[in-house]
């Protein structure tokens, strides 16, 4: 409903989206009243996905609040931030997916495997991205204005897409000497965050992810 929200249509079409879109939030409300008086508290929260159902649920209310007692809202920005939180109700459907709790328990395990690995990558990101900031503040204020900013163009250098735009700029807004050691700082960037870091974080979570499908394969064996 809010994808077709998005596009151009008749007051008539969007006012039926959004009364089908709260319609089917009351649905889910009700069920969430069904279970709790089923269940009781304690029994509803023993289930994660009934956990994560109510979140979703929540977090769709303040959209319904104001179709049910204050008409349409949208003139009101912080309004539209509200009705916008009704799409997360949607990510219930997840449960629905084929072995979605095998894969669940796949990522949590992958996780646990890369924390400590993904931890001293953002530290290392982060002291990079200050060096960088105090280094290139002045010459390129867009990429480097303050250490969140320079941190930010930091881990786009790591991701080795367009990485070489930003030392190009600041070659171009320098004299020859700092544009050539810039260059070398920049390689030597992408070569220990962005060749090794990044993929040795990936490879790590990879290799968890398999590991749990070759476990499956040996009890069955």
């Amino acid at each position: 409903m809010i994808f077709l929200q998005g596009f151009e249509l008749t007051k008539l079409l969007k006012t039926s989206l959004i009364q089908v879109d709260n319609l089917i939030t009351l649905i889910f409300l009700f069920e969430l009243i069904v279970k709790l008086n089923s269940f009781g508290f304690k029994g509803y929260v023993k289930s994660n996905w009934n956990i994560f159902d109510a979140i979703l649920i929540i977090l769709a209310l303040p959209s319904l609040y104001f179709w049910l007692f204050n008409g349409e809202s949208h003139q009101l920005d912080y309004l539209l931030v509200l009705r916008i939180a009704r799409v997360f109700k949607f990510f219930r459907f997840i449960r629905f997916f084929p072995k979605i709790d095998h894969l669940i328990n796949g990522v949590q395990r992958a996780l646990k495997a890369s924390i400590v690995v993904l931890l001293g990558f953002l530290v290392y990101n982060f002291v990079i991205s200050v060096l960088s900031c105090f280094f290139y503040r002045d010459i390129a204020p867009e990429y480097f204005s303050n250490p969140l900013v320079s941190f930010y163009s930091i881990f786009k250098i790591f991701t080795v897409e367009g990485w070489y735009e930003i030392p190009d700029f600041i070659s171009t807004n320098s004299n020859e000497t700092i544009g050539f050691l810039t260059k070398i700082y920049f390689v030597l960037i992408v070569i220990t965050g962005g060749v090794f870091g990044l993929s040795l974080v990936n490879s790590i979570f990879v290799d968890a992810m398999v590991s749990d499908n070759s476990d499956d394969l040996e009890k069955k064996n």
